[in-house]
């Protein structure tokens, strides 16, 4: 992984400015719910991971998601996440870096979490600004609530 002072300063600027430009919330938005051990986690990701056969994530930074049933073999996940800058090198090694299911099923087989949920969900993680996204995040919103998720692992990319 890179850091920002292995960066050129133009481009170190322009991250960081990136975060200055991103949303604040005035208030708290989260909520209590059951210990960990009940939950029932989904993951979320911008990590362009879909399955081998969708749809792959455009060039244009959009807010697409695609949806990975919890069954999907680790062998059936792709990633057409189109950032120049970013190294693939690790999922190429272990789908857990980015997309960690496997991690979870051990997570929920050990009791540390109450179960795995039926669908996860990829974005392509180049899109800005971050505001953009809060249509499907709605929309992510109600199909998490259907699959009567109560905790979302989120890996940004």
């Amino acid at each position: 992984m890179v850091r920002l002072t292995d960066l050129p300063e133009w481009e170190r600027e322009h991250l960081l400015a990136k975060g200055r430009e991103a949303p604040r919330f005035a208030s708290r938005p989260w909520v209590r719910g059951p210990a960990l051990g009940k939950r029932r986690v989904a993951i979320v990701t911008t990590s362009g991971v879909h399955r081998r056969g969708d749809r792959p994530f455009s060039m244009i930074p959009d807010t697409e998601y695609r949806v990975i049933p919890g069954d999907t073999s680790a062998d059936m996940l792709v990633m057409s996440h189109v950032s120049v800058n970013f190294d693939r090198s690790g999922f190429h090694e272990d789908v857990n870096v980015v997309f960690p299911i496997d991690r979870l099923k051990e997570l929920a087989a050990a009791g540390a979490i109450g179960s795995v949920a039926d669908f996860h969900y990829a974005f392509m993680g180049a899109a800005w600004p971050p505001t953009r996204f809060e249509t499907k995040a709605r929309e992510l919103a109600v199909l998490l609530k259907k699959d009567r998720v109560d905790a979302v692992l989120l890996t940004p990319v």
